[in-house]
């Protein structure tokens, strides 16, 4: 997805995710690319801050150049730096294949250094190392755990009288709620294309995967596709959530940034994202309570699933200037500290286990579902190449502006997951 995530979620992932802040800028550290001086690329914007400070804390001397930019931008960037020799040292990289700045995306031309030499490679779990490699190689530091469901704005939902609501019936009885009240029950960012995925995934996540947990591997061989799939049912339930009032009015006229601040100061009474946006929201009104909740599809509660999957992580550049200096860096991003500074800031779940972190409460129902096992990866993670995404992302923004159709967005997305990697 962040995308992301997806690679969704997100990600926020940071992902994103999926799954970044959508505005950014350069933070200087020092100068020059010698030993003592790192460069650095992220999506990480309110987080990356302290785990740079609390890394040259631990190595005195050392200065980290760092700039920090939203996924859009981000991904549009890296490539050409990559392949004109100016890329940093380290840059943030999403698992899997599903976006121009995925895994194997970059480590199939030879733009990452393998990793699977280091100290955490062989911790990762089976679920995270599988979109951390490329070739049977490890090529991402994936520090995160992501989600993408609800994040309610606790005093909003007391202001208004409402509960999060637990089946698709609800969710829209909630939505007239709200609207009723004047105040809309989701913010929704959709000016920023990567944002348009986050409702969709959380809704096939259920549709598409709680019926059949093998469709991956179906798509992969064939036998299905998108188009004749519980994906259009995914699709008219968002549109159906856009009819009901669910969204502030013109999503497409609203930015990421702006939606953190409808969601933050209760003009709305949440907002769809992932995890990593719940420490933004804080940042804009640090009196609030956010809390994050799936996002239910169906009436049945047992059957919801969550879009959970690894978020963004660091790649070292093959080329870096000192990368000596930047394999310290993503060691130290794998480490319980580093870990644990992301975590917090961020609002997620550690990659490997036995960090030590405390789960935020905030957290609880996404921590529950991902140790049930009611998860299933950020979609784009697990497509064939990352035109799949970007066709996606463009289409939904051209249904929501009247000018395609879901049935149209599915045909070009087949057309472009079946010519392959």
């Amino acid at each position: 997805m962040k995308t992301r995530t997806p690679a969704v979620l997100l990600a926020a992932v940071t992902a994103t995710a999926l799954l970044a802040a959508c505005s950014g800028g350069t933070k200087a550290g020092g100068s020059g690319g010698g030993s003592k001086t790192l460069t650095l690329a992220s999506v990480d914007q309110g987080s990356v801050e302290d785990v740079v400070k609390a890394f040259e804390k631990a190595n005195p001397g050392v200065k980290v150049r760092y700039t920090t930019s939203g996924a859009d931008q981000y991904q549009q960037q890296i490539r050409t730096q990559l392949s004109s020799g100016t890329a940093p040292d380290v840059m943030s990289v999403w698992p899997g294949n599903g976006n121009p700045g995925a895994t194997h995306v970059l480590a199939k031309p030879g733009y990452l250094r393998d990793l699977s030499d280091q100290p955490w490679a062989a911790k990762m779990p089976p679920a995270i190392k599988s979109v951390a490699q490329y070739d049977g190689k490890t090529y991402n530091a994936i520090f995160g755990q992501n989600g993408i469901g609800a994040v309610y704005n606790q005093q909003a939902m007391d202001k208004a009288g409402l509960t999060p609501p637990d089946t698709w019936t609800k969710l829209l009885a909630f939505c007239r709620g709200a609207k009723a009240k004047g105040t809309p029950a989701f913010a929704l960012g959709n000016q920023d294309n990567w944002v348009t995925q986050l409702v969709l995934y959380a809704l096939v996540s259920t549709t598409v995967y709680g019926p059949d947990r093998d469709f991956d591997q179906k798509m992969q061989s064939g036998q299905v596709t998108f188009e004749k799939s519980p994906w259009t049912t995914a699709l008219d339930k968002y549109l159906t959530m856009e009819k009901t009032g669910c969204f502030q009015k013109n999503p497409l006229g609203t930015n990421y940034e702006a939606s953190q601040g409808l969601a933050a100061t209760g003009k709305t009474l949440g907002i769809v994202q992932g995890n990593w946006v719940i420490a933004l929201l804080k940042g804009k009104n640090p009196q609030g309570t956010f809390t994050f909740k799936a996002l239910p599809a169906t009436d049945e509660p047992s059957t919801t699933l969550i879009p959970a999957a690894a978020g963004a992580g660091y790649g070292v550049n093959a080329k870096a200037r000192n990368g000596q200096l930047a394999l310290k860096f993503v060691n130290f991003v794998m480490s319980p500290q580093g870990m644990n500074l992301f975590a917090k800031k961020q609002g997620g779940l550690p990659s490997l286990p036995d960090t030590g972190v405390a789960v935020d409460p905030s957290l609880t129902e996404l921590s529950t579902f991902i140790k049930a096992n009611r998860t299933v990866p950020f979609m784009d993670q697990l497509w064939p190449n990352a035109k799949v995404q970007q066709t996606m992302l463009s289409g939904l923004q051209e249904i929501f502006s009247g000018q395609s159709t879901p049935d149209k967005l599915l045909t070009e997305m087949d057309a472009d997951y079946k010519a392959g990697s």
